[in-house]
């Protein structure tokens, strides 16, 4: 069975899956029905190992394909000018050959609107067009830049943002003539400081660079999107915010706690305690999701309501906007690897709205190339990324979390 066909047979069964639940809302749960229900799921969590093994041999694939030069039989195309001009165009030259491999017109475009102060060390902008590509793929690693708000400034000047909760605020009734009382918002605000990230050298043999076939300005891309994105999306979920971004997590308030026992297990009843502990008035934004890791996921996908009915609902997918998310007790689960795994004290599921995150990237991605002696020796050429990036919960009410049990 291909990989497109295992994604297809796993949408039709978890249609099925929420199909079976919608039309037993308003009956009892047979055991019939939980049986039908475990087939279903349990063909939906085989076909989803098996996809995730067949795209990791595709991706390896993939990568062993490029690293080799890919088609060995195509004779590379030659370049127009428009090409070569392009923002991607520039920095493909650039990677390859470094500023004296510019042809006139590129050099006259790159050092009048891409260069930076650090010219002189190798130090560059990434263009435009490759620096939005790099910070939107960062979106695919972990999931916080998928549900957070994202601010961009110019500078990188520490800032603070003001923050404001006025769930508990109420109006009044007036008699006629009467004077109104005031009652003026607490605002109060978050560091949304931004701290400097570093991709790690990135070591590339000379002969990728000289090979015209390969794309080198997505090898490298890639491997910057993967080493920055790992560490943003962690520090954004668990950060301290001492030296670095304060995360998700660690800024939630408390919304329930597991009973004595419950170090590695949470219950339907502490599900629907967290759910309710947070306001109202943040559930009717319509933007409150449950967050956790894929190991507390797999637990998840057990647990049942007092009736004995499932309270996980598989999502699907079906065509570019059609379909429908995973949902449990109703709600949309997002999907952090970053989260903590269930152990005591560990606070292993988050909900509320968590778009009140907010990320602040400030200035450029910047990017190094060395081609010194250190690197030349060995037959390489180093590049080294940096970006400066920071992260905060603007209201620590709007997200609570599950915290299990001490012993």
């Amino acid at each position: 069975m291909t990989i497109q066909a295992m994604r297809e047979r796993r949408n039709g069964l978890a249609i099925e899956a929420r199909k079976l639940l919608d039309e037993t809302k308003d009956k009892p749960w047979t055991p019939e029905h939980q049986t039908k229900y475990d087939t279903l799921t349990g063909d939906i969590s085989d076909l989803d190992g098996r996809i995730e093994r067949e795209q990791k041999v595709l991706d390896l694939a993939a990568e062993q394909h490029f690293n080799k030069g890919g088609d060995g039989n195509k004779k590379p195309g030659k370049r127009d000018t428009e090409d070569l001009l392009s923002d991607i165009g520039i920095f493909d030259t650039w990677t390859r050959r470094g500023e004296r491999g510019f042809t006139n017109e590129q050099a006259a475009k790159f050092f009048n609107t891409m260069s930076t102060t650090t010219g002189s060390e190798g130090g560059y902008t990434v263009p435009s067009a490759v620096a939005s590509s790099l910070i939107d793929s960062l979106k695919l690693f972990g999931g916080m830049r998928a549900v957070a708000e994202i601010l961009n400034t110019a500078q990188g000047n520490p800032l603070s943002f003001p923050s404001s909760n006025g769930t508990s605020e109420e109006g009044e009734i007036l008699a006629e003539n009467a004077q109104a009382s005031a009652l003026d918002p607490a605002f109060g605000t978050v560091s949304l400081n931004v701290f400097k990230y570093s991709s790690k050298i990135i070591a590339v043999p000379i002969e990728l660079l000289q090979d015209s076939s390969i794309d080198i300005e997505a090898f490298i891309r890639k491997r910057i999107i993967e080493r920055v994105g790992r560490i943003t999306n962690r520090h954004f979920t668990t950060g301290t915010g001492t030296g670095q971004p304060r995360g998700i997590v660690t800024a939630s308030s408390s919304g329930k706690i597991g009973t004595t026992g419950q170090t590695l297990t949470v219950g339907y009843d502490d599900l629907v305690d967290l759910l309710e502990s947070v306001d109202e008035a943040y559930q009717l934004a319509g933007n409150c999701k449950f967050m956790f890791a894929q190991t507390v996921r797999k637990l998840l996908r057990k647990l049942k309501d007092t009736a004995g009915r499932p309270i996980w609902t598989p999502g699907y997918e079906a065509g570019i906007t059609a379909g429908a998310p995973d949902l449990l007790l109703g709600k949309e689960v997002a999907l952090n690897n970053d989260m903590p795994a269930p152990a005591a004290n560990a606070k292993s599921i988050i909900y509320g709205d968590l778009s009140k995150y907010m990320i602040r990237d400030a200035m450029q991605v910047n990017l190094m190339r060395f081609d010194d002696s250190a690197f030349a020796s060995k037959g390489q050429v180093g590049f080294l990324a940096f970006m400066r990036s920071g992260g905060n919960l603007t209201d620590t009410d709007a997200v609570k979390h599950y915290q299990h049990s001490a012993t």
